[in-house]
């Protein structure tokens, strides 16, 4: 098989802007440990229509393929890690040209927080989809690609036949996110009362993850109401509509916990009132974890109100390639239990990747999903 030396991109250039479709220079040589593919699906995330609108942006970013959850076919291979052999999965497992592959952030492996953290979120040399300009090497690593260059400090897993696309694509950044906060928040009491701030992705998943693992009442808080509804399919006991404002969404809270609050709260919805909100509707001896917060300000927080309440606050940072592992096999084991598929839209080609994300802005759908391969003319076929 020739391997391209180019590959047709869609590319952000300026916040708010249409995407650019673009052909990219790819590498002519592949790094001992690194890998080229084809992508066949790419999920949108809500980092990413925050860096479309400019709401996350860093200095000297633009211009970048966005896409940070992606799935895609081998189709070369670079020597081993060492020099010897051929590169390796994030669980030792051979890599191949033709095997199907997911992949999460790279990591060095040397920094302190490779060594002696031994925490990948950590790394001082982190790379994710949008740390990678598209007009320096090696251009093209995200999932709004049709080839992408998977870096040899990339965390690949080779992905098991039993899990579709899109569930994988979302495993790389969404579920595993949700499993890490889950994980940091120590767990979900039997019995307990669970609030999930959001009804996005994130937030489904989690009312999901809540309903699994015990919560006798899991609250979804959240707008618009087909979110809200949906939340229901997902293990939802209640819902609150956020469009009553910060004090009717406590209250109401209060008022379904017969005054007490809840036990856990986690934030997936980074608006700057959730942590205030948050803080109000924790229970005594609570917990709350913030996950969604990227955004550079927030509502002030109570400090009283956190010791008062004796909460426990944590902050829970995306997630790694071990949560990404436990983030695939959570949908094999429970692929039948909820309908996932609900969460993502019809696929779409490159040339479609921008409407989706402004889509996704206005709260239009859940998850847009983009296959490369389509082109336009076969959409409309």
């Amino acid at each position: 098989m020739t391997i391209p030396t180019s590959t047709r991109a869609a590319v952000l250039t300026r916040h708010g802007e249409p995407l650019e479709l673009q052909e990219l220079p790819l590498p002519r040589e592949l790094e001992p440990g690194a890998v080229l593919v084809r992508i066949t699906c790419a999920t949108l995330c809500g980092t990413d229509i925050e860096i479309w609108s400019g709401r996350m942006t860093f200095p000297g970013m633009l211009p970048m393929v966005l896409g940070h959850e992606m799935v895609g076919e081998v189709i070369a291979v670079g020597a081993g890690a060492t020099g010897g052999g051929g590169p390796v999965d994030a669980l030792g497992e051979p890599i191949r040209v033709g095997d199907r592959l997911g992949w999460s952030e790279s990591v060095c492996g040397a920094c302190y927080g490779c060594t002696v953290l031994r925490q990948p979120v950590a790394c001082a040399n982190r790379g994710y989809g949008f740390l990678q300009r598209s007009d320096v090497p090696p251009y093209a690593t995200a999932g709004l690609a049709e080839v992408a260059y998977v870096t040899p400090g990339a965390q690949k897993l080779r992905l098991p036949d039993d899990v579709p696309d899109t569930w994988a694509s979302a495993a790389g950044c969404a579920a595993k996110t949700v499993l890490r906060a889950f994980d940091r928040a120590g767990g979900v009491r039997p019995g307990s009362t669970v609030v999930v701030q959001g009804s996005g992705a994130l937030g489904l998943f989690a009312t999901a993850v809540a309903s699994i693992s015990g919560a006798a009442r899991v609250i979804t808080v959240g707008a618009p109401a087909s979110r809200l509804t949906l939340a229901g399919r997902f293990g939802a006991t209640d819902t609150i509509d956020i469009a009553g404002g910060s004090e009717a969404t406590i209250a109401r809270v209060h008022e379904l916990t017969g005054g007490r609050g809840a036990d856990l709260v986690l934030d997936f919805a980074g608006a700057p009132s959730v942590g205030p909100e948050a803080i109000a509707m924790a229970a005594q001896r609570g917990t709350v974890t913030i996950v969604g917060s990227t955004g550079p300000t927030s509502d002030p927080i109570p400090l009283s109100a956190i010791m008062g309440k004796e909460l426990t606050v944590v902050g829970s940072l995306n997630g790694d390639v071990s949560d990404y592992a436990r983030s695939i096999e959570f949908f094999r084991s429970f692929a039948a239990r909820f309908p996932w598929d609900d969460l993502f839209s019809a696929p779409c080609g490159l040339e479609e990747a921008g409407a989706r994300i402004a889509t996704m802005h206005r709260l239009g759908e859940v998850k847009a999903v983009i296959d490369p391969r389509l082109t336009a003319s076969k959409e409309s076929a």
